[in-house]
């Protein structure tokens, strides 16, 4: 048998290996530090409770479990050499195949902010997730108890990047204190909810067409959104955001949807990095000097047909999982391996119930409100892993838009997200008048 390692459970790795596991002379062993895959498209929806953890969060194991070839281990790895084609796990253990494909994932880029490793919650993980649910929760909850608690900022979001990130998750709040809440929370006035999107660019969805552009500003406002565009962040605090033109924000909850870089492992390699710390392969996938290594996803950088990287999406993932698995086939058959060639669907982004922008195929056929929203509700679910995983998200979005608004209010971490109100309350009360008389 030939022993295949894989790093990182998401789209590429998860990819990779089942399309390699059809082929009973192929042992597989997938190693991630989770023992489920998240699915990163759906965590902002986990974040403001319109979706559960389950439906974005799928084991492993279970996915694998018809495949006896293929062997999961919950493990971080910390290093590798990659002439021997081995990794080390945080546990001392020691993994050794014939080939080896590196699909360990990213991490928030904070692009050294201050403050921002330490009191903003990115949005990467299941567990950031959950932690800023949670931390939504335990605002509302407090100034529910105590409405006083707004003017020291409770109830203003800060969004930090207007990529489909931060533009679905502002848009999300903005639908969740304008709809949503007004349902769970009767006492609270949510009026005076504030959410903001920050963005050293001018232009929300940058990546996108202007029009595109144009329609999402245009949503984002209608779900109550502020954008602050043009202007970074230049420190994150407990219970303010700086801006670069010398503003303050009083928020106690700043999200960060900045950008992305290569996980830590990148680092451990002993090989120069590319862009955004990611590993620069070949047009097969295969790490240049290194025989039978290959990097995908997230950790990689693959050139398009324009010569550029491709973008760290889903889609592109799920298609270099499996293109890889067939190079790696046809190595093992002694034949080449065939270039990359990616099958463009185009890009999309929710703003909101009956909001989202669409552009479809290469040539970026543009659609825009309810069709685009229903093709994102259709492309993500097919993305997702199993058939029970698809209907489930279905159920809850079919809940969501044709039974009325419903929301998973359950505050499951309170210690870990407690605010402490009494901290700096001199500095919290003159930043409150000012933005007051503003």
């Amino acid at each position: 048998m030939k022993r295949v390692i894989i790093v990182g459970g998401g789209f590429a790795g998860l990819g990779c290996a089942r399309e390699l596991a059809r082929d009973p002379d192929v042992h597989i062993t997938l190693i991630d530090r989770n023992n489920y895959q998240q699915f990163q498209p759906l965590l902002y929806q986990v974040a403001t409770g319109i979706l559960a953890p389950g439906n974005a969060a799928f084991s492993l194991r279970s996915i694998l479990r018809e495949y006896s070839n293929v062997d999961v281990k919950m493990a971080e790895v910390v290093s590798a050499d990659l002439r021997t084609r081995s990794v080390t796990t945080a546990d001392q253990r020691t993994y050794e195949g014939d080939f080896l494909v590196l699909a360990a994932g990213a991490q928030v880029n904070f692009f050294g902010t201050p403050g921002a490793d330490k009191y903003a919650y990115p949005l990467y993980s299941l567990h950031d997730a959950e932690l800023l649910r949670s931390r939504i929760l335990t605002l509302l909850e407090s100034v529910d108890r105590d409405p006083s608690l707004i003017d020291q900022g409770a109830l203003n979001f800060v969004v930090v990047g207007a990529g489909p990130t931060g533009a679905e998750t502002a848009g999300a709040l903005g639908d969740l204190t304008q709809r949503v809440l007004k349902e769970v929370y009767r006492d609270l006035d949510l009026s005076k909810a504030r959410v903001y999107l920050v963005d050293i660019v001018h232009n929300v969805l940058n990546a996108f067409s202007e029009g595109s552009q144009t329609y999402a500003s245009q949503m984002l406002e209608e779900h109550g959104v502020q954008k602050l565009l043009g202007i970074g962040v230049k420190e994150v605090h407990a219970e303010h955001v700086l801006l670069s033109d010398g503003s303050k924000i009083l928020t106690h909850t700043a999200i960060w949807a900045g950008g992305l870089k290569a996980s830590s492992l990148s680092s451990a390699l002993g090989i120069q990095t590319g862009r955004g710390g990611r590993i620069d392969v070949q047009s097969d996938f295969s790490v240049q000097d290194f025989a039978g290594v290959y990097a995908l996803g997230d950790f990689a950088n693959i050139a398009g047909a324009d010569g550029k990287p491709l973008p760290q999406l889903a889609s592109v993932a799920q298609q270099a999982g499996k293109h890889c698995a067939n190079n790696i086939a046809a190595a093992i058959s002694g034949e080449q391996g065939e270039p990359f060639h990616y099958f463009d669907k185009g890009i999309m982004a929710m703003i909101g119930r009956n909001a989202a922008v669409a552009e479809v195929g290469e040539h970026r056929h543009q659609l825009k409100g309810p069709i685009a929203f229903a093709a994102w509700l259709g492309v993500h679910a097919l993305l997702l892993a199993t058939t029970r995983a698809k209907i489930e998200a279905f159920l809850e979005w079919a809940w969501d838009y044709f039974g009325g608004a419903y929301v998973h209010p359950v505050l499951d971490r309170p210690e870990q997200v407690a605010v402490d109100w009494n901290e700096n309350p001199r500095e919290v009360d003159a930043l409150s008048k000012e933005q007051g008389r503003e």
